[in-house]
Parts: C-alpha cells; sequence; structure tokens
C-alpha cells in the first residue's frame, strides 16, 4: 500500500470514522490548517481555545487512529475584516506558532477581497518571514486571478521566500500564472462538487507536470471527502500518468515542502489503538 500524507484537511469538523477510513487507505500524516469554524468569532479567547485544540487534542485523536497530526496556525481570511480583533490575536498568536505540533502559518489569504483582509494578510507573511515559517495561502473561492493579484501585491510588500509558501485552491484559471509566476508550492484542492473534481487535477497536472504541485481533499463541514486524495490518485493511473507522478502526489511533494519546518517529523509507523467497547 502506497503511504498517504493529506496536507490539508480539517479534521476538527470531521468524525473518528474518517480516521480510520482514512488509515486503511494509506495515509499516515496530515496537516490541519487554521480555518472558520461557521460563524465569526467575536473574542480572542475562542481562537486561543481552537488554536489549542486542534494542536492538542486534535494531535492525540488522530495518533489513536494511526495518523500523525501536525497544524498550521493563522487567523483565517473568512473573519479577518474585524481589524481590531485580528491584530488582538496576532499579538498573542506567538506561544500556538512555537508548539512542536505548528509546522506552517496558515491558512492566510483572501475571501472577499478587501483591505483589511489585506492588512491581515500581510501580517501574518511577515511573522512567517521574521520565524523562517511555511506558509498555506487561501486563494478565494470565486475572483481567483483577481486574488492572485492581490497575493502577488502582498509577495512584492513583504518580499517573502516563495519556496516556503503552498499557494492552495487553484483551478484551471490560476496555475499557470502561479506556477510560472512565483516559486510558490501550488496546491489542487479536490472537492466531489464545488471545486476540482479528479478528472480536471489529472489535465491540470498533464498539462503542467507534477513538480511544485500539491493535491489535497481540504474536507471540512461541507460537501468534502477526506478520500480525495486516493481518488486522484487512481484517476490519475486511469489517465496514464506514470506511478513517479503518482509518487509526488501521494507523497514526494508535500514531503518535501512541510521538511521545510524543523519540527515536521512524521510518525509514518504508527498503528491504531485498539479499541475497547465498555459496557454501562
Amino acid at each position: 500500500m502506497r503511504t498517504l500524507i493529506e496536507p490539508h484537511i480539517h479534521m476538527y469538523s470531521r468524525t473518528t470514522d474518517d480516521y480510520q477510513a482514512m488509515y486503511a487507505a494509506g495515509f499516515r500524516a496530515c496537516v490541519e490548517p487554521s480555518f472558520w469554524l461557521g460563524s465569526a468569532r467575536r473574542h480572542a479567547g475562542t481562537f486561543f481555545d481552537y488554536f489549542e485544540n486542534i494542536l492538542s487534542f486534535e494531535a492525540s485523536r488522530a495518533e489513536r487512529f494511526g495518523i500523525d497530526h501536525y497544524t498550521a496556525i493563522a487567523y483565517n481570511p473568512k473573519e479577518a475584516e474585524n481589524t481590531a480583533l485580528v491584530d488582538e490575536v496576532l499579538d498573542g498568536i506567538a506561544p500556538y506558532l512555537d508548539h512542536p505540533r505548528c509546522v506552517a502559518i496558515g491558512e492566510i489569504g483572501f475571501d472577499k477581497l478587501v483591505e483589511p483582509e489585506y492588512h491581515a494578510f500581510t501580517r501574518q507573511l511577515r511573522m512567517a518571514k521574521e520565524r523562517d515559517m511555511p506558509v498555506l495561502i487561501h486563494i478565494s473561492h470565486k475572483r481567483k486571478p483577481e486574488c492572485l493579484d492581490w497575493v502577488l501585491r502582498g509577495f512584492d510588500e513583504v518580499q517573502p521566500d516563495q519556496r516556503k509558501i503552498y499557494l492552495d485552491h487553484n483551478t484551471e484559471d490560476t496555475i499557470a500564472r502561479a506556477l510560472a509566476g512565483t516559486d510558490c508550492w501550488c496546491g489542487l484542492t479536490v472537492y466531489p462538487i464545488s471545486k476540482l473534481d479528479p478528472a480536471r487535477a489529472s489535465a491540470i497536472i498533464r498539462q503542467h507536470g507534477a513538480n511544485r504541485i500539491i493535491v489535497s481533499g481540504s474536507a471540512d463541514w461541507g460537501i468534502s471527502d477526506p478520500l480525495s486524495m486516493v481518488k486522484v490518485l487512481e484517476q490519475l493511473r486511469a489517465d496514464g500518468h506514470p506511478e513517479a507522478t503518482l509518487q509526488k502526489v501521494a507523497f514526494d511533494n508535500p514531503n518535501a515542502f512541510y521538511s521545510q519546518s524543523p519540527k515536521w517529523k512524521p510518525r509514518l509507523d504508527l498503528e491504531p489503538v485498539p479499541i475497547e467497547l465498555r459496557q454501562p
């Protein structure tokens, strides 16, 4: 069985059944970026409690099912219009970035493409540069080419090391420019409905190659699939891609990106803890 890494998934929103299915499919490590929880948070403490949860409890939950769980910590773009709260959270975020399970800052980026989001984006991009940390960037769900303009504007201002950036949620209208115009790792997100499907991901990889391409399921509260990677690999094989391409997508590329963090030391030999049923 091929060893898989899921580089972008929101396990906070998933059940233990998903961990069991992921392990059975070959997943041995995953990274969970910070994200929106369904409604705007009103207090800095709610962010800090959430960061602690995905850094500690979620890592222990995943380990019980044989998966080594790491985290990216950030103030997500969906809530970034509240600049006062952004600054309060970022003023107190350092202990969570220092945590041994935090391998990147993320996901940062854009939702509505407004100036308060740009403030949150560039402030966190500077923090990543100062700390020499990898970064996950969220390209907006809509107006993607315009969003890439905003991202590149931030790059011009902050001058980050683009080799340490995972620019996620590309589609056919951004991938060529993202690959040619930056040194970033470029993400393809495969959702059953709202983003790429396996056939589209396969076609993009056919056209542009697999170098610097990272594929994820990015599963969350919506209609999404923690086994998207498996379906992409099946599609790649059916479309005649070489095994070397499958290996890059499944393991080598996400491992290379996250290996830029000294905290990334995935334990690929974890085994699920036997489940004991307790009688009432």
